[in-house]
């Protein structure tokens, strides 16, 4: 009865490809230029994804004061971060004191930027371990021209962030607040058993704010199976206007046992979570309050959906969100849909013989929508989601193929405006959010298909958009 009243509030339609009808012509991109970082990146496959590119870094690529950043590891496992003045200067190197030191695609690189007292932070190397941790000198990202680029620019490798011991952690991911405060998203515990807490910097000190989600209670699934114990996967933390700080996301359970077949993934439905005092206190959809960092955490729920889903469809977790200008959030999920099966047995396989992609979005009146994209990913991994400055919306898929669809026709006119495989590109991709809001440049980091372990490039795409 639950999951029906939530169905008849949020509003939830689904529209099949037939039904799509372009009011005017999606948007379209322009590929500017293509440059390479290295030649031969570090190459392993792990979890289906490369440690230079998961789709799930925030951020692998972003731009500040003119300049873009990025990392990577090279082929003899060396952390690389560098940087090149826009829009199309030379990239400049330098070689952090650190060696990948598992082959593991989930150990990224992220990168965030202090604003306060413009510093670049990196962490790295991590999946259910403690941080790598290193930021550079004061003042290197806000007055770039003037500061050479170099290993010195950068502290010592930390094991804390400065001294604030976060455990066992994995998915570090920075954010900046209204206020310009820098703040670290990570999960502790293991999947199926884990808490989603932040971490804060005002310019000077980092501080712990503590756990917002729970891992533990209890939740039956459609084959009376009981978990007790999950994890929350965010689709992200994005700042719309306003300062609200919206949370898409999906739960994994921890028994194996709710699935339908064991190939599967214990990913369930999609929930959502807001906050307006900067990640202390997070609102349910309706509006009541839902959990408190570092006090009574959220827990799953029923009321916590916007759209319901079984573990039994391969639902990817870790997506993509983005919040459009009048501060709606918006989330890209996939999942096999049930005209398929109503039972997946390979997540991989089945995700790229029959995966769709679904943009789920908030209206002004709290209801949410949903609609099948009518392109298929064609793939297992992950899709990001971008908007312009006109809030016309971009899905840059695997293999870095462009969907997109315009705020003119209510986001129904979705089109394939880019795909070219001869760009060789393995699976998912990062963007570059920062540069598409200062500049309507869409830059894409995407490394290409190797075999085995032997290196491959890394490289650089930027778009125009529109």
């Amino acid at each position: 009865m639950l999951r029906t009243m939530i169905l008849l509030v949020t509003c939830l339609a689904l529209v099949s490809p037939a039904a799509v009808r372009a009011e005017q012509p999606a948007p379209g991109v322009a590929l500017l230029r293509d440059t390479q970082l290295d030649p031969s990146a570090l190459y392993f496959v792990s979890y289906d994804g490369l440690v230079n590119n998961q789709s799930y870094q925030s951020e692998a690529i972003l731009t500040h004061a003119g300049y873009q950043y990025t990392a990577w590891y090279t082929a003899n496992r060396a952390a690389v971060v560098a940087r090149r003045q826009l829009p199309a200067g030379t990239w400049e190197k330098a070689v952090l004191p650190h060696a990948l030191t598992v082959n593991d695609s989930h150990n990224v690189i992220s990168l965030g930027i202090s604003p306060a007292d413009g510093r670049l932070h990196v962490a790295m190397d991590v999946h259910d371990t403690p941080v790598f941790y290193v930021k550079s000198e004061a003042g290197l990202v806000s007055a770039p021209a003037s500061r050479a680029w170099s290993p010195a620019r950068f502290g010592a490798v930390q094991r804390t962030l400065d001294g604030v011991d976060l455990g066992g952690i994995s998915y570090p991911q920075f954010v900046v607040t209204p206020e310009k405060r820098l703040q670290l998203s990570y999960r502790t515990g293991r999947s199926g058993n884990g808490t989603n807490e932040l971490a804060e910097y005002d310019g000077t000190t980092w501080r712990k704010l503590g756990k917002w989600s729970s891992a533990t209670g209890p939740w039956t699934a459609p084959n009376g199976v009981t978990s007790t114990t999950r994890n929350m996967y965010l689709h992200g933390l994005t700042y719309g206007p306003g300062g609200r700080l919206h949370a898409a996301f999906t739960w994994r359970e921890g028994n194996s046992g709710v699935l339908c077949n064991p190939g599967g993934l214990t990913n369930h439905d999609t929930g959502y979570v807001y906050s307006d005092d900067r990640g202390r206190t997070w609102h349910r959809n309706t509006g009541q309050v839902a959990g408190t960092t570092g006090g009574s955490p959220v827990a799953v729920s029923p009321d916590l959906v916007v759209d319901p889903l079984d573990p039994n469809h391969g639902l990817m977790n870790q997506e993509s969100q983005a919040v459009d200008r009048t501060g709606a959030p918006h989330a890209v999920i996939s999942y096999v849909p049930g005209r398929f099966t109503q039972c997946v047995t390979s997540y991989a396989a089945d995700r790229t013989n029959w995966g769709r992609s679904f943009h789920v979005f908030r209206a002004p009146d709290g209801s949410w929508t949903k609609r099948e994209v009518p392109i298929q990913p064609n793939a297992t991994g992950r899709t990001r989601v971008v908007f312009d400055r006109d809030d016309n919306i971009y899905l840059i898929m695997p293999f870095a193929r462009i969907v997109t669809a315009s705020k003119a026709s209510g986001w129904t006119d979705w089109t394939l405006v880019f795909d070219r495989p001869s760009m060789n590109v393995f699976g998912e991709v990062n963007v570059d959010y920062s540069r598409v809001a200062s500049e309507g440049v869409l830059s894409v980091l995407y490394q290409q298909r190797s075999t085995g372990t032997t290196p491959s490039p890394i490289r650089v795409a930027d778009f125009k958009l529109g």
